[in-house]
């Protein structure tokens, strides 16, 4: 029988890229959107779910198991992009960012553990950043929000092995998405004092972004995982040296990292 799958924040970017490519495997896929009525043309079904929304969660996921009898995979996809000086982002858009960052895949994994364990059968995959394994220059709240991520997942899985639910993270790397259109951006203000160096990094963001991978890259590396037995902790996808930059924070002093950053942030 076709694997019924759940992605939340399925209606562009990676989401969107993984919901097409199983569905083209063979996959029941189901995403998730806010606004599901705008994506009328889309390949799989979309239903609607807002990640700070606890209750729309819920509806969400009792329609898709009421609707299939069973949910075997769930990607929490969904996140949101923050930039700036932290000193300078206000905390609403501080607090907003770890609402759909950290708060809401909880809250989507919580409900779909009951169901889950019924089963004695599951896998769950959560989309986190490579930028989630280090403190990255007005990136640092979505650092923090995706090494949460990171850590959570790592808790759960001894918390749920007993039954027979699996869980792993998956860690992209700069994809060509709309990631940096969605995202709050700390404005450049003409009397900060960040303003020259924040400046400079918004555009080497940007440009990181713009010659990003093909999201479809991480639909392989999903689909990949889906297709493992016993999938590892932790998954990265994405070009080498993005790659690699993990293992040099792991093995370099941390003064020097540090100072590779600086220079690649031309800080």
């Amino acid at each position: 029988m076709s694997k019924v799958v759940l992605i939340t924040g399925g209606s562009s970017g990676i989401g969107k890229s993984i919901g097409e490519f199983l569905t083209k495997k063979g996959y029941i896929v189901y995403g998730t959107s806010r606004n599901p009525e705008r994506y009328a043309d889309s390949e799989f079904k979309l239903v609607q779910l807002d990640v700070s929304n606890i209750e729309s969660i819920k509806r969400a996921v009792k329609t898709v198991v009421d609707t299939e009898g069973e949910l075997d995979v769930l990607i929490n996809n969904a996140g949101a992009g923050i930039t700036g000086p932290i000193e300078e982002i206000p905390n609403e858009e501080i607090k907003r960012n770890f609402e759909t960052n950290v708060f809401g895949p909880i809250n989507v994994i919580k409900a779909v553990l009951p169901q889950m364990r019924i089963q004695n059968s599951g896998l769950i995959i959560n989309v986190t950043s490579i930028a989630g394994y280090m403190g990255l220059p007005y990136r640092g709240i979505y650092s923090a929000s995706k090494g949460a991520l990171e850590l959570l997942t790592e808790a759960f899985r001894m918390e749920i092995k007993d039954f027979n639910i699996h869980m792993t993270n998956v860690a992209p790397g700069d994809f060509a998405t709309n990631i940096a259109a969605g995202r709050y951006h700390a404005p450049v203000t003409e009397d900060s004092p960040y303003k020259d160096s924040y400046g400079k990094s918004l555009e080497l963001m940007d440009a990181h972004v713009d010659s990003g991978k093909d999201p479809m890259l991480m639909a392989h590396a999903i689909y990949g995982v889906i297709n493992t037995s016993n999938p590892k902790i932790h998954y990265k996808v994405g070009e080498f040296m993005q790659k690699f930059s993990i293992v040099l924070k792991r093995i370099l002093p941390d003064k020097v990292y540090e100072k590779m950053l600086l220079n690649h942030y031309k800080l």
